[in-house]
């Protein structure tokens, strides 16, 4: 008996021995991970998700907005230039059109009038309770209604400490779903909070555009705001859309169904309006004004010299 439970035991270990051999283990990263799964603490939860999000108040309209740049001005050393990223939608109220004579042209050409809006910024004691908060104007800078982006600057000297860290454009590819995700923003216009989640589809295309869904809460207000990676804390997103349907004369919105403007739409955005300064340390605001200067000078001549064509062609 004992012979034969030998036997059995033996054979049991080569199965084993022949599985291993056949399919030999998988190896893993484990520097690849280690520097995905990273643990924080409360501490640092409240310095990467919610200390860089503001609340924005323009044109009749409250959202969210996040700070992702906040570093001295190489030309005022002792200032700070500070930049908002938030939706076209938020503060699309405060930018109108008007039809003004241009002289050069000696036609009406359309002509945009940005309002200022209002950025929030909310300072905290005991890491989580609001003390206080100031509300500063800002300028609109740049916007896509496409991409349904903004970039805002606001009219204030002082260094804001707490900036959202845009992941590194050649990690967007690394992106998974199941990975976890910390919603913030402003719902219903309140004061940030955040919502955690994970990531469920990666590439949603919604009229033209790439989309990232997840599962983290978020409501009206949101807009705006930021979608972070958990483990690296870094910014992957701006939460944009929500789901709805219809049912009878009622319409439910699914809260569970966002949708945050795609990462790499962000980079896309950012390179389209000569913004490369926010995330290349070897860029500067100041060469970034200089290239946008020269984008709208060379679109206004080449506007005219498509005026003056046509009035050769058609001389009445």
């Amino acid at each position: 008996m004992t012979r034969k439970l030998n036997k059995i035991r033996l054979c049991f270990l080569l199965l084993i021995a022949s599985v291993l051999f056949c399919f030999p283990m998988v190896r893993v990263n484990s520097l690849e991970i280690s520097q995905q799964k990273q643990t924080h603490s409360i501490e640092d939860y409240h310095k990467f998700f919610l200390y860089p999000v503001v609340r924005i108040f323009s044109e009749r309209v409250a959202g969210s907005g996040t700070i992702i740049y906040s570093e001295k001005d190489i030309r005022n050393p002792e200032e700070y230039l500070t930049f908002v990223l938030t939706n076209y939608h938020v503060i699309g109220n405060s930018i109108t059109v008007s039809k003004e004579w241009n002289s050069i042209l000696r036609r009406d050409i359309k002509k945009e009038i940005k309002e200022k809006v209002k950025v929030e910024n909310f300072q905290y004691i005991n890491l989580s309770l609001i003390d206080s908060s100031n509300r500063y104007n800002a300028d609109i800078i740049a916007y896509d209604q496409n991409h349904d982006l903004a970039i805002l600057m606001v009219n204030s000297p002082r260094q804001f400490p707490y900036t959202a860290k845009l992941i590194p454009e050649d990690k967007i590819k690394d992106l998974r779903l199941f990975m976890e995700v910390v919603i913030t923003g402003c719902s219903l216009a309140h004061e940030p909070f955040s919502n955690f989640g994970q990531i469920t589809y990666l590439s949603e295309i919604i009229e033209r555009k790439k989309y990232m869904m997840v599962n983290a809460g978020m409501y009206f207000g949101n807009s705006g705001g930021a979608l972070f990676l958990k483990d690296s804390g870094w910014f992957i997103g701006v939460p944009s859309r929500l789901t709805g349907i219809q049912l009878g004369f009622g319409f439910d919105m699914i809260t569970f169904m966002g949708f945050s403007a795609h990462p790499e739409r962000l980079y896309e955005f950012l390179k389209e309006q000569e913004l490369q300064f926010i995330y290349d340390p070897n860029d500067d605001y100041y060469g970034a004004l200089e290239r946008r200067k020269r984008r709208e000078k060379e679109a206004l001549m080449a506007l005219k010299a498509e005026f003056i064509k046509d009035k050769e062609i058609n001389p009445n």
